[in-house]
């Protein structure tokens, strides 16, 4: 018994409706007269998506996309509580699983056990929502008029996090679905990517405190990790890999959630790569017990044992993130301090499990070279400067930089790098850039035969890294690039960050 599509039914109606439809087998085979054609999809959930769509006047097309994009359209937990292939959640404050008990009148352990009563009460919960946010008929008819209540399904309470979320279904609606080796396409309305009656108002994830320039900045709760001030009270010495046993947007969201008790530094989304930074590096994030304060937690986005999360696109992205990681804290891109957190003494978990290439990744890693590299940032230790620069908060390569006005006299700051042997470095630089920077901004290189000096025009190029050459640098620690105030030139000087690259 389904509700009748051409008119709004009260919840009371949807609850009624959903405990007389469930109680017969969902895996029942329709007469003709179904919806649209069934897709190719894993064996028995065709049926479960064409009841529950039908009965609940949800389009089919939305739901096949919600369980790609939470679970692969694969049945199981996540870390944050979700269940089933509609990843309905009973663990994050937002009780997803119980309001589709509630509508469908079935046990929540059915909906969580269950393929098809997950599909069907994630169906009623659907319905329920677009009623509340005033869907009629013709509403319900538009795919793309279902994004907010695809917002509130996610039970996401950050609103930007949430929207991550649906953005990822209304990506699979546009892309399609490949499951069981033959591809369905759910619709070839691109539009439906983003909606542009709500893509507008989606408030923005703010990228200004990310210390990966690359990198979203969405702060975990800070009872989910503690304040540090490494590495001057801890060494950080490896990264550490995660498989997060969720979705992208679950997981930042479950970060967020004071309950959890858990924190990485870092979550990478496995459609394109895109990186959130949730904890600072100086900060000790709770993802691999007895080894926290020693490391960095990089998460990807996906399930141990579903090998399609592991993207060309996630893989390259983390490769850049973990390099940036090891060359600004000065740990050889090798296995022995990029670690999986199986291989942490005393793990109990498997991640990243069988699937992960590691020989794959690690080349991306080592961006195909085993040259030696560090950066020097001026928020590190090897950074010296006098108190007449002044520390900027924005725009530097790791969020900060510091500068000061040109003198005539003898002001450096000075990058310390260790060079590990005598021979050819080439040398690059980073700063923000701005109108009122230096046009002649003094660099200062300790080569083998004595300083030399390298002038570079700061109010162009900032943002990214720039090459002052090849030098011959001589083994040891030592102050190596230095940024100097001594200029005839009007405008800011900036010291922010320099690259040391084996030639």
């Amino acid at each position: 018994m389904g509700v009748a599509m051409s008119q709004k039914p009260t919840r009371r109606a949807v609850l009624a409706a959903g405990a007389a439809a469930i109680s017969t087998p969902v895996f029942a085979t329709f007469a003709a007269g179904s919806p649209r054609a069934p897709m190719s999809l894993p064996q028995g959930l065709d049926t479960a998506f064409d009841r529950a769509a039908r009965d609940h006047d949800v389009p089919r097309d939305l739901l096949v996309a919600l369980a790609q994009s939470l679970s692969a359209a694969q049945d199981g937990a996540s870390a944050y509580g979700g269940h089933g292939v509609m990843q309905l959640v009973d663990g994050t404050g937002a009780d997803t699983l119980g309001m589709a008990a509630e509508l469908t009148g079935q046990p929540e352990a059915r909906l969580r056990e269950n393929t098809a009563a997950n599909v069907y009460g994630a169906a009623a919960l659907l319905r329920s929502l677009a009623d509340d946010a005033g869907l009629d008929e013709a509403g319900r008819a538009r795919v793309e008029a279902w994004y907010e209540p695809v917002v509130e399904y996610t039970g996401i309470p950050d609103l930007a996090v949430a929207r991550m979320q649906a953005d990822a279904v209304y990506a699979a609606l546009a892309g399609g679905v490949t499951n069981g080796g033959a591809e369905a396409r759910l619709t070839t309305a691109q539009a439906h990517a983003t909606p542009p009656e709500v893509s507008a108002a989606a408030p923005p994830v703010q990228p200004m405190n990310a210390e990966y320039p690359q990198a979203r900045w969405v702060a975990a709760h800070s009872s989910n990790y503690r304040v540090a001030n490494r590495p001057n009270d801890h060494a950080i010495d490896r990264v550490v890999i995660h498989t997060a046993q969720g979705t992208y947007a679950g997981t930042i969201s479950w970060f967020q959630n004071s309950s959890s008790n858990v924190s990485a530094h870092y979550v990478v989304r496995s459609s394109d790569g895109q990186v959130t930074q949730m904890v600072r590096h100086k900060d000790v994030g709770w993802h691999v017990g007895s080894s926290n304060n020693r490391s960095i937690g990089i998460e990807h986005e996906g399930w141990v044992d579903n090998s399609s999360w592991y993207t060309e696109q996630m893989y390259r992205s983390s490769a850049a993130l973990t390099r940036y990681i090891c060359n600004r804290h000065g740990l050889p891109l090798n296995r022995a301090h990029i670690v999986g957190h199986n291989e942490i003494p005393d793990a109990t978990h498997t991640d990243p499990g069988r699937h992960w290439d590691w020989d794959r990744y690690m080349s991306y890693v080592r961006d195909d070279s085993e040259r030696w590299r560090i950066v020097v940032d001026n928020d590190q230790s090897g950074f010296k400067a006098s108190g007449n620069w002044a520390r900027a908060t924005a725009s530097g390569y790791g969020g900060t930089h510091h500068h000061a006005k040109p003198v005539q006299q003898s002001d450096v700051a000075w990058f310390h790098a260790r060079i590990p042997s005598t021979g050819s470095y080439r040398v690059d630089v980073w700063y923000p850039q701005g109108p009122t920077n230096n046009s002649r901004t003094p660099y200062l290189v300790s080569t083998t035969t004595g300083l030399q000096t390298v002038h570079m025009d700061q109010r162009s190029g900032g943002g990214r890294w720039n090459t002052l050459g090849t030098f011959r640098l001589e083994a040891g620690n030592r102050p190596t690039v230095g940024v100097s105030r001594w200029t005839g030139t009007e405008g800011w000087i900036e010291a922010d960050a320099v690259r040391i690259t084996q030639a």
